[in-house]
């Protein structure tokens, strides 16, 4: 099976030399905690009522920052049994959700909000493994791209003896570009997991649509490959870390994107140690358009807290690249487990590979 798996990976990134750039999406540094922002095919994984925010400033204190929230809400419906149990391959659930995302840039006033819903179905693979399952995930939805175009400040509205502005233009590009698009986007994916391996694969706007400002433009919104894996080891099956509290572990894994001629791998460990997670990522550029690339662009430092059925999370990227005054990058996230310890229902996985021992 893992051959297969290998080979179905091959391919896949064999073809990514196939997609041309438009646009890049928005890239959260905490994919590891909340995997639902790179694959809809994470929606209803966990057997419970699973909901929570991002919030990404990039570059803050400037005029290039840049903020980006996601905020998601899941759950799963199906045969769930009393008798039910993490990984019983009688138990086939599908997965519903919604997400919203925006985003903002302070310098353009350019503003990107988009809001999709998501289902999924989780099979059972008996004939694989007892533990394997599979869960396919079908998201689509609707976005906005804003670009007040009407603040712009044109060449003729300047007087050039006295330095005052006019009220109005002659500039012929006021009457064909659009301060609004909008745009209905199909996203797909999968995820392959068992009780200590994953592997996910996801595929944006498969329909590639338009997001030209332009009234008569055509500017398709390019593909988002992105391949997500891991793997998870326990650490309390081993003597040597008794001290460890219950169900502790070690974690390794990556994250893969490419958009056009965009591209990025996110990979690093975690440490799970009840209540806590710590862990670093380094994000680089497998493939670099010229000399001047960055292989490591950044190294990100992530880290949460679970509280009851609360988890808080915060990451921060330390630049690697030769960009001055980037200030880092900030991320805070707060998700929330609903039903977690609604022992009657066993409505609830008891553990995922991804995220936390429950």
């Amino acid at each position: 099976m893992r051959m297969n798996l290998k080979l179905v990976l091959y391919i896949l990134v064999a073809t990514l030399t196939t997609l041309e750039v438009k646009a890049q999406d928005p890239v959260f540094t905490q994919y590891y905690f909340v995997p639902e922002t790179q694959n809809g095919a994470f929606t209803g994984a966990v057997n419970t009522l699973h909901t929570g925010i991002l919030h990404r400033t990039q570059w803050p204190d400037g005029a290039r920052r840049l903020d980006t929230e996601y905020a998601f809400i899941n759950g799963s419906v199906g045969n769930l049994s009393e008798d039910s149990r993490p990984y019983d391959s009688n138990l086939q659930n599908i997965g519903i959700g919604l997400t919203i995302l925006n985003q903002h840039e302070v310098f353009t006033n350019y503003n990107y909000t988009q809001i999709n819903g998501v289902t999924s179905l989780n099979l059972d693979l008996d004939n694989f493994s007892s533990n394997l399952r599979l869960i396919l995930g079908l998201e689509a939805g609707y976005g906005l791209k804003n670009f007040n175009f009407k603040s712009l400040l044109y060449e003729d509205q300047i007087n050039t003896d006295n330095g005052s502005i006019n009220g109005g233009t002659n500039d012929p590009s006021q009457f064909y570009l659009r301060n609004k698009v909008n745009f209905l986007d199909i996203s797909s994916g999968f995820l392959l997991y068992d009780e200590d391996f994953w592997l996910g694969i996801s595929l944006k706007h498969l329909n590639t649509p338009n997001i030209a400002f332009e009234s008569e433009g055509e500017v398709p919104l390019d593909m988002n490959l992105s391949i997500q894996s891991g793997y998870s080891f326990d650490l309390d099956r081993n003597p040597n870390f008794t001290f460890l509290p219950d169900y502790s572990k070690f974690v390794l894994t990556s994250n893969f994107m490419k958009q056009g001629e965009y591209n990025r791998l996110d990979f690093g460990s975690a440490l799970h140690f009840n209540p806590f997670i710590l862990g670093v990522i380094a994000a680089t550029n497998p493939m670099p358009k010229s000399d001047q690339s960055h292989l490591l662009t950044s190294i990100n430092l992530i880290g949460s807290i679970q509280i009851n059925n609360f988890t808080f999370g915060y990451s921060y990227d330390i630049s690697t690249s030769k960009i001055d005054n980037t200030q880092g990058v900030h991320e805070f996230s707060l998700t929330w487990q609903i039903g977690r310890e609604c022992h009657s229902c066993n409505n609830y996985l008891v553990r995922r590979p991804w995220g936390r021992n429950y």
